[in-house]
């Protein structure tokens, strides 16, 4: 149960920490209507996501691989972020040692203002040259049904991690800095169940965090010293804007 207690000791950790970095998974999203695509009528034509976000299904079919990420980025598309994606920018701007970690690849977080942000699992207003690497940011909805690079024409991917590829060992190699720097560590709708970023939680709290989550439900995250039940939209405005 969401008490006024467990608000104000949150609130205060945040307020008087020397360091905060944050972690955001599907559940800040939802709160803006993005869909999971993963679970419950996880869906699209006759295939799964599972079946679609791999190196081995683009490469067999990169129309229909292009396809799903087109149909993705028109639903993202009216999408706006929340007031949780807001109060997070807020945070940023008052702590002088913030990171924001997302594993979303909608594009939120930078469209609320976020600039301190790990866009762990990539983005899909990005695409990535197959061939020379070259990575291109463009929301625009008016693509190609198969994009190429305008450098060297080869075909252009989603600037995303796929299931069996690594996370970027730079991103990674940041997350884990942040994760280690102490003061409070902050995990927002996530499952706790996908790596490396189900670990971020241990980490920080090895290295003296104080960890807290915000989740509709409980998680699979078992090192946190607070949980608030609740919608991201309503309970990290109650735990930033009171202070800042």
């Amino acid at each position: 149960m969401l008490t006024e207690n467990l608000i104000k000791t949150a609130r205060d950790r945040i307020a008087s920490a020397h360091s905060i970095t944050v972690l955001t998974g599907a559940g800040i999203s939802a709160d803006s209507g993005v869909p999971t695509f993963r679970g419950e009528g996880g869906l699209w034509k006759q295939f799964r996501a599972e079946e679609l976000a791999t190196p081995e299904a683009f490469e067999s079919h990169p129309e229909i691989v292009w396809e799903w990420y087109h149909w993705r980025r028109q639903i993202i598309s009216e999408k706006r972020p929340n007031p949780a994606h807001e109060a997070l920018v807020s945070l940023e701007n008052a702590c002088p040692s913030f990171t924001l970690i997302t594993q979303n690849v909608d594009g939120l977080h930078p469209l609320a203002g976020s600039r301190k942000i790990i866009e762990l699992h990539g983005s899909l207003w990005r695409m990535r040259c197959m061939r020379c690497g070259r990575i291109t940011e463009k929301r625009s909805l008016e693509l190609p049904r198969l994009p190429h690079c305008d450098l060297c024409r080869s075909l252009l991917r989603p600037d995303v991690v796929w299931f069996g590829e690594a996370i970027n060992p730079l991103h990674l190699k940041k997350s884990l800095e942040a994760c280690q720097g102490g003061g409070v560590f902050l995990v927002i709708g996530t499952s706790g169940i996908v790596q490396p970023a189900a670990s971020f939680a241990s980490i920080a709290k090895e290295h003296g965090a104080f960890t807290i989550e915000i989740n509709r439900v409980d998680s699979e995250i078992a090192d946190r010293d607070l949980l608030l039940i609740g919608r991201a939209s309503e309970v990290v405005p109650q735990l930033i804007h009171a202070n800042h």
